[in-house]
């Protein structure tokens, strides 16, 4: 008799629980698939760059990457970007300039791996430091950027040297034609993800809890 009520009372928060878990679980599948898809939606909101015989493009993916970072924490920005790159590399167009797995192959892909890295990254910091100024959310950001930067710099620079397709383009070149012509717009990109954020995140905040 005593092991039947210990059961029945135990049901309810078990059954809580697995409620709980299973709502937590929608709602990571839900909000990671609503920023995968305007990170690939800020893929075809792009300014064409020509830089020498290839091309660079100014996009709005920084955008969402960085609101992805300081709205939703370091994993659900991880999943987020995450989601977004596998979908391209199975194949989908999502990519500025298509998609599929070759896309590995091209030097320009490192940047996308930077996104991943830097949208955790802005999240992380966002959780430890909790901060309550524009001036320190912005600080986030540019954290998120050298990030960025740093990641598509090196996978530029190790593939154009590991395969022998590629012509060897040396950290120099990298900065100076590949980033530069679009590390100040990123800039201002960062300051206006900054203000979304701020007005976007009672909002966001408030549905995360939910």
């Amino acid at each position: 008799m005593k092991m039947k009520l210990l059961l029945s009372r135990r049901r309810p928060s078990e059954s809580g629980t697995a409620c709980d878990a299973s709502r937590s679980i929608t709602q990571d599948v839900a909000v990671c698939g609503l920023f995968a898809a305007l990170i690939a939606v800020g893929a075809f909101m792009k300014i064409v760059i020509p830089v020498g015989a290839d091309t660079m493009n100014f996009t709005l993916q920084w955008l969402f990457v960085l609101l992805a970072g300081l709205l939703l924490g370091s994993r659900r920005a991880f999943r987020s970007v995450t989601v977004y790159l596998i979908t391209g590399l199975i194949g989908f167009p999502i990519f500025a300039r298509g998609g599929g797995p070759a896309y590995l192959l091209r030097p320009t892909f490192g940047f996308l791996l930077g996104f991943a890295l830097a949208a955790w990254a802005i999240g992380f910091l966002c959780e430890k430091l909790r901060p309550t100024k524009s001036v320190t959310w912005f600080f986030t950001t540019l954290a998120g950027f050298v990030i960025y930067y740093g990641m598509g710099i090196l996978y530029f620079y190790m593939i154009t040297h590991l395969l022998a397709s590629q012509t060897p383009v040396e950290i120099g070149v990298i900065f100076g034609v590949y980033c530069l012509p679009t590390m100040l717009p990123d800039l201002l990109l960062c300051v206006l993800a900054v203000m979304l954020a701020g007005r976007l995140r009672p909002a966001v905040s408030a549905a995360l809890k939910a």
